[in-house]
């Protein structure tokens, strides 16, 4: 079964693909959910992408799953949000799980590997106009950030933590009786800044322990994004 929301608003497949010409590394937000049955091969398919350092792949855990039997452990409202933004930006009604976002642009619905390796291929040559970076000094991160050309509207830096993968035994739904290894589950996606890309960036964030940080500068909407790095 795939999930459907109405949004109420006006075969094997290698992933080892060619480095990125631009320092940034393709973002892929996986939408995802415990009590979807359709949704395990997408979890594995995560786990496969978190290899590979020309890629960041984000797993953000909706919620509107949970009322069929299993309340999903990750689960936030705020990335149900986030995935209704994507669908009224695109011009469409209605969210799934599974759904992969690839840059804020490209969206695949289901398990379709294929497909997805052909959008990380294509994005990993666009250029961008943007160099971000991220440098770690004990628990304290600096995001750097320069460009080319000034934007017309200002992009939203945001700030996304996450933990690398957990193992979690589903008691009821349509997963249940299944333990599911999930990877790169995201805790917080945060926006802490605009910029109009005029002036260098640079600002500093805590990341206590060590923690893996993603930085992301995108345009709104939510839109496209021009840059991303990340510390593991």
């Amino acid at each position: 079964m795939r999930a459907v929301l109405t949004v109420l608003l006006a075969g094997c497949v290698s992933f080892a693909g060619p480095a990125r010409s631009d320092p940034s590394p393709v973002v892929v937000e996986l939408f995802t959910s415990q009590g979807c049955s359709s949704c395990p091969p997408a979890d594995a398919l995560m786990a496969e992408l978190a290899q590979r350092d020309d890629v960041i792949a984000l797993a953000l855990h909706v919620d509107y799953w949970d009322y069929i039997g299993w309340k999903d452990v990750f689960a936030d409202p705020a990335f149900t949000r986030r995935q209704k933004a994507y669908a009224h930006a695109a011009g469409k009604r209605s969210i799934y799980t599974p759904q992969m976002v690839v840059e804020g642009e490209d969206h695949v619905v289901g398990y379709r590997p294929m497909d997805l390796a052909h959008l990380i291929e294509a994005h990993a040559v666009t250029e961008s106009p943007v160099t971000l970076s991220l440098s770690r000094q004990g628990d304290t991160v600096t995001v750097s950030a320069v460009s080319t050309q000034a934007f017309g509207e200002d992009a939203v830096l945001q700030i996304v933590r996450y933990q690398p993968e957990q193992l979690v035994d589903i008691e009821r739904g349509e997963n249940a009786g299944k333990s599911l290894l999930y990877t790169n589950i995201v805790d917080a996606w945060t926006p802490v800044a605009r910029w109009n890309g005029a002036d260098p960036l640079s600002m500093s964030i805590e990341a206590a322990g060590g923690e893996p940080v993603v930085a992301i500068l995108q345009r709104p909407g939510p839109g496209e994004i021009l840059a991303a790095a990340r510390l593991r």
